[in-house]
């Protein structure tokens, strides 16, 4: 029936708490380093032991576990949670407990609006920032290559990524593009970070590391080709307006700005996961938002780009906008 349908979309928090609180205490690395029995791991690591077990059957019946003889180990479906897989999620997961709290105050924010927020962009401490960025690293892994495989960015010599983060999206085009040089620009915290990870992949000496806000400085110069990717959607329209101006003026002439983020359709209802993505941005930033082409493209036009041209669409946050300075 259709109510019950949609009273198990309703009910779907409760599993998603399960695994948020799972991932939190680390569980699911704990026992892929060691099956054991509810008891066992509660005692070792401090916890209460009835709603230990609670917990543990319910990922049992999720199939993230499996309960044999009351010994608990991970699945081939939970092992993502372990912080030892090599393509493990659990940074994600963790930021999505951030979110959490975050997502209860919605109703708060649809009576009185959004929190009147004294700076822009993501608020994070340091502790949060490491599982963001690391987050970050995770959700674009695969989606890094398969933009930089669908684009073709053979004649640029010189990557300027804004908001870099770990530099997931450097990483990929570098590869795709043996000719192509590139300056990571993010915050001073995160730099490190993304050194790492290039350092890891042997791209290091095509890499310029330049810490900075660019909420507050303008950006390093010398590129031909600027990406924004998944940051247009954390800015107020003003805001990015603002930012569309800082990649012209660091533009070289004829130079490209490449936009990676949801690209909604005019009724803004399209895709799911964009108009879901937007009340993110709702409780969790000052102005941020989802935007369409229209905006988009109204907002390159007025900070001197012309050619705006949207050259992908999807249903997750790869949509491709590509502009070009004259």
């Amino acid at each position: 029936m259709i109510s019950e349908m949609v009273m198990a979309e309703v009910m779907a928090f409760m599993k998603s708490r399960v695994i948020l609180t799972a991932a939190e205490l680390d569980l699911f690395t704990n026992l892929d380093d060691r099956p054991q029995t509810a008891a066992d791991l509660a005692q070792e690591h401090g916890l209460d032991t009835r709603a230990t077990t609670r917990i543990l059957d319910s990922l049992s019946s999720m199939e993230l576990l499996a309960k044999t003889d009351n010994i608990y180990r991970v699945t081939d479906k939970g092992i993502f949670l372990s912080a030892h897989h090599p393509e493990t999620i659990l940074p994600m997961v963790l930021h999505m407990t951030h979110l959490w709290h975050a997502w209860s105050g919605l109703t708060e924010v649809a009576t009185n609006g959004p929190g009147k927020q004294p700076d822009s962009g993501l608020k994070f401490s340091e502790k949060e920032w490491k599982s963001f960025v690391s987050a970050m690293h995770v959700a674009a892994r695969a989606l890094s290559k398969e933009i930089a495989d669908s684009y073709d960015a053979s004649g640029f010599n010189r990557l300027l990524d804004v908001g870099a983060a770990s530099g997931t999206y450097t990483i990929s085009f570098l590869h795709k593009n043996p000719q192509l040089m590139a300056i990571v620009f993010d915050l001073e915290d995160v730099i490190p970070m993304a050194k790492e990870r290039i350092k890891e992949e042997q791209l290091f000496h095509r890499v310029e590391f330049i810490a900075g806000d660019f909420y507050e400085e303008d950006l390093p110069k010398g590129c031909d080709l600027a990406l924004l990717s998944a940051i247009i959607h954390q800015n107020s329209p003003e805001e990015n307006l603002k930012l569309y101006g800082k990649v012209f003026r660091a533009l070289e002439k004829g130079g490209t700005i490449l936009i990676r983020d949801h690209i909604m359709s005019e009724d803004r209802t399209k895709p799911p996961a964009g108009a879901l993505f937007a009340v993110n941005m709702l409780v969790n930033t000052r102005g941020g938002d989802t935007y369409t082409f229209q905006d988009v493209k109204d907002g390159l036009e007025n900070s001197g780009f012309h050619e705006v041209q949207l050259l992908r669409t999807g249903q997750k946050m790869d949509c491709l906008v590509e502009a070009k300075k004259p």
